[in-house]
């Protein structure tokens, strides 16, 4: 499990290329046969890939990073599949998950096992785990079940639909928020107006970007604005005091993920287009 430590935002403004991606960009989550992880001590927020091949794979955290018997001991899990069609056994039941599909995962659960139906086309899970108090019962979701909201406009290149799976209306969680946003075809923006959250913090994950297409992932201070060349199947932690959107060279899709003080969709801090430097 990999560690990453929180950044002063005086201290990002002086960041290189190199090093602003060390900090804050999530390059290579999907690994045959094995699940990737990545704790961020921003608000202890795991996020993760897991990509069963030809055998499952169970996930299991080291007692010594997490300070618990198992991994979901005191955490919660929220799970996408943007790959094949695979299965995921939670203790004693399976629920079998194509693309799109999400499950929430209960604090408490001790078998958490990833399974793909084709090796030739194998599920993708991406993963994000936040600490948990309160158990509420592990939920499949679909996309057609999910909450739509349509936002944005064909003459400001951002027209986009937000479907939102954990949240307080839908799917009941502890503290973590997810959601996917699917861009219209010939949009390229995501979340312009820009806004910031100080009461939680957010990791974007992009998928379904093509060919040799990239999103420029933009983030820090509204007024010292830095970006990420972002590629298919890469995650950005972005801090609360950070702004987070995004404008692609080709049409794209992300999972958004929230966790801390609150599960309030609305509660941002819009920045007005004449304060973006």
């Amino acid at each position: 499990m990999e560690m990453r430590y929180p950044k002063h935002p005086e201290a990002v403004r002086r960041l290189t290329t190199n090093e602003l991606r060390a900090e804050f960009l999530i390059d290579e989550l999907f690994v045959d046969g094995e699940i990737v992880l990545v704790y961020s001590h921003i608000d202890r927020v795991i996020v993760g890939g897991a990509k069963p091949v030809t055998k499952p794979i169970i996930l299991s955290g080291d007692p010594k990073e997490i300070g618990a018997e198992y991994f979901l001991q005191r955490r919660e899990l929220g799970v996408v599949n943007v790959g094949g069609p695979g299965e995921i056994i939670i203790d004693n039941d399976c629920y079998p998950m194509g693309k799109l599909d999400a499950l929430y995962v209960s604090q408490g659960t001790q078998h958490v096992e990833f399974r793909s139906n084709d090796a030739v086309q194998p599920a993708y899970f991406y993963l994000v785990s936040a600490l948990a108090h309160t158990a509420y019962p592990t939920t499949k979701i679909s996309n057609s079940d999910a909450e739509p909201v349509h936002l944005g406009d064909i003459s400001n290149s951002n027209q986009r639909t937000i479907y939102k799976y954990i949240h307080p209306d839908g799917v009941q969680s502890c503290q973590l928020v997810l959601g996917i946003t699917l861009l219209e075809p010939n949009n390229m923006w995501n979340t312009m107006p820009a806004h910031t959250h100080a009461r939680r913090m957010e990791v974007y994950f992009y998928f379904d970007i093509q060919d040799n297409n990239v999103v420029f992932h933009l983030m820090g201070e509204p007024d010292e604005t830095r970006h990420l060349v972002v590629r298919e199947k890469q995650a950005v932690i972005s801090p609360s005091w950070s702004i987070h959107a995004g404008m692609g060279t080709g049409n794209y899709a992300f999972i958004w993920a929230m966790a801390g003080e609150n599960q309030t969709f609305a509660d941002m801090d819009a920045v007005p287009m004449t304060a973006l430097r």
